[in-house]
């Protein structure tokens, strides 16, 4: 690997290498996701095939119990890390990780997430998947020794890719990543990621077809007279939405407080496998009700419940799947399962355009009629535009879905109603809020983008050497005399920093030999004005000092057990901005 390395770096551009290295990550990413959709599917089919459609079946009431469990022991007992909400992971890790993620997220998702969902678990694995593509990213930059800007470059590559994969939607890919994931976006990152995406939806339709994830038939063109229904079904979807946040971020924060995993195993899969035994629609992603409800077969969505042949009761059955999804989805993460956000909001955005276009249907006011069928994609678009607060994602990813390229017009108005519904009472995404919660967001903005880029170990002077409290003055004028530096640490003999000597406070002592046996260093220590830590993100840094003297131009950097690790000058921590300004500049 060093070898073919050392020849990439003497044979190829920057810009060629990185090229190259995306493919790369969008074959495995796209390897990756089928492998996890078999999984899931194999599970699925294994556990659930020969169940009775006419009833409700008792083994509802175990398989969630057993998956949120199995996925709970793996992650605890295995893999030994938090691996949950993957693109919240993903964020976090180019938030302040400088776009480090492990390298066991290559894999542990797709076994988490196989387990929690193929036993029914309410959630989606998209998100998991996410986070499997952006490690192979992130890995894939560190094998190669790529610079963090290149490693967060492939980190979207490898979402794009899964995201790509799994959806056999390209543009969908590129899109989520530049609205949901990427802090800012070039000219010399958009290549690679088209190049993921590609690579990946032709490696999916080499290994499973063609063909569409959902079947659609467009039953009649968009018309002028449709806005009206279309923008209120956008208002919808944005109460939906901020209905799902809320309660998702509400409902989590109850799991966290549990500490012992067996109780939280015990109360997430009890609540998820009672509502499982009700609502059978919420077993697992979700995407078979969604296939129902686009191809004209809603009848058969009361399949394996107890309003089996009832098919008055449709709606209110629907209505109620969507106000209780949210919790069948919190229960499942927050019991110790693992899966994301992207098939609940699919799966609820579905159901609430099929329920809206058949009310709309019932009292017609505007002499519009409405085929429930495109209301239920419409929906799709909405909700997920809403949860995410990417409209672009939604109207792109529905249209690839289902094909159904002839609705991009009420798409785009179903996104930005939803959209604008939403971001007027939640300012974040439900990605977005977790990382809000604990201020660690960051958000697209050019500033922001370029601290994040930035490392704060790579302009930490670590060559200043160290004084301590029991040398003698004169001990300390022979050690400064080899140094041109004006600031020195003092440490003891664990390196434990006790504060700084500044020469430039100590000037008129210093030419005063007579005095060099009368003092020690512990008599001459000061604090300094601020003090550094290694992983303070560089905002922190930069707020540091500009809030400083501006003649505090050095401040100390100490880790976690506050052992003196070196300093950093503003000088150097400017040019480094002034660099990557530079960069993005040229672009």
């Amino acid at each position: 690997m060093t070898k073919f390395s050392t020849w990439c770096e003497r044979h190829l551009s920057e810009r060629q290498y990185t090229i190259m290295l995306a493919f790369f990550v969008g074959v495995l990413s796209a390897i990756a996701a089928q492998m996890l959709k078999s999984l899931i599917g194999m599970i699925e089919h294994l556990l659930t095939s020969q169940f009775d459609i006419t009833s409700s079946n008792l083994l509802y009431l175990l398989y969630p119990i057993v998956g949120i469990a199995l996925s709970a022991i793996f992650i605890k007992f295995v893999v030994r890390d938090d691996i949950s909400h993957g693109v919240t992971k993903i964020l976090y890790a180019i938030s302040r990780r400088q776009g480090q993620i492990k390298s066991h997220n290559c894999w542990s998702s797709l076994v988490a997430s196989a387990l929690t969902i193929g036993f029914g678990g309410s959630v989606g694995a998209e998100s998991p998947i996410a986070l499997t593509g952006s490690a192979i990213g992130s890995n894939i930059g560190n094998v190669f020794h790529r610079d963090h800007r290149t490693t967060m470059i492939l980190i979207g590559c490898g979402a794009s890719g899964a995201v790509a994969a799994i959806f056999k939607a390209p543009i969908a890919g590129l899109v989520f990543t530049i609205e949901v994931l990427m802090v800012d976006l070039t000219m010399g990152s958009l290549l690679p990621l088209l190049v993921s995406c590609l690579t990946a939806t032709c490696v999916t339709y080499a290994l499973t077809g063609m063909g569409s994830m959902f079947s659609f038939n467009l039953q009649s063109y968009f018309e002028v007279r449709d806005v009206p229904s279309v923008v209120l079904l956008g208002i919808l979807c944005g109460l939906i939405s901020l209905y799902f946040t809320r309660m998702m971020n509400s409902f989590e924060q109850v799991f966290g407080k549990v500490k012992n995993m067996y109780v939280r195993i015990a109360l997430g899969g009890t609540l998820l496998a009672i509502l499982i035994y009700f609502f059978p629609p919420l077993y697992g992603e979700g995407y078979n009700t969604v296939n129902l409800l686009l191809s004209g077969q809603a009848e058969q969505v009361l399949n394996n419940s107890f309003f089996y042949g009832h098919a008055e009761l449709l709606i209110l059955y629907l209505v109620l799947i969507i106000l209780v999804k949210v919790f069948a989805a919190t229960a499942t993460n927050g019991g110790g399962g693992c899966g994301g956000t992207f098939a609940p909001s699919l799966f609820l955005g579905c159901i609430a355009g099929f329920c809206f276009s058949n009310i709309w249907n019932q009292y017609d006011v505007f002499n519009a009629p409405t085929p429930e069928t495109h209301y239920a994609l419409l929906g799709m678009a909405g909700v997920m535009s809403g949860v995410f607060h990417a409209p672009l994602t939604g109207v792109f990813l529905i249209a690839e879905l289902t094909g159904g390229y002839a609705l991009f017009i009420p798409l785009m108005i179903v996104s930005v109603s939803s959209y604008l519904t939403i971001i007027a009472f939640e300012p974040h995404s439900i990605y977005a809020k977790r990382l809000a919660r604990k201020g660690e967001l960051i958000t697209h903005h050019k500033d922001n983008a370029i601290l994040t880029l930035m490392s704060l170990d790579a302009v930490i002077d670590r060559n200043t050497p160290c004084l301590h409290p029991e040398n003698s003055m004169q001990q300390m004028v022979q050690i400064i005399s080899t140094n041109t530096e004006y600031m020195f640490a003092v440490t003891d003999l664990q390196g434990t920093m006790l504060g700084i000597i500044n020469i430039d406070h100590l000037r008129k002592l210093m030419y005063r030999s007579e005095l060099y046996r009368l003092y020690h260093v512990k008599d001459l220590i000061e604090q300094p004005a601020a003090i550094l830590h290694t992983k303070d993100p560089m905002s922190v840094v930069m707020d540091t000092f500009d809030r400083l003297d501006s003649r505090i131009v050095k401040l100390p950097v100490v880790d976690e057990e506050n052992h003196f690790v070196g300093f950093v000058s503003k000088n150097r921590l400017y040019a480094s901005y002034r660099n990557i300004m530079r960069d993005f500049s040229e672009e």
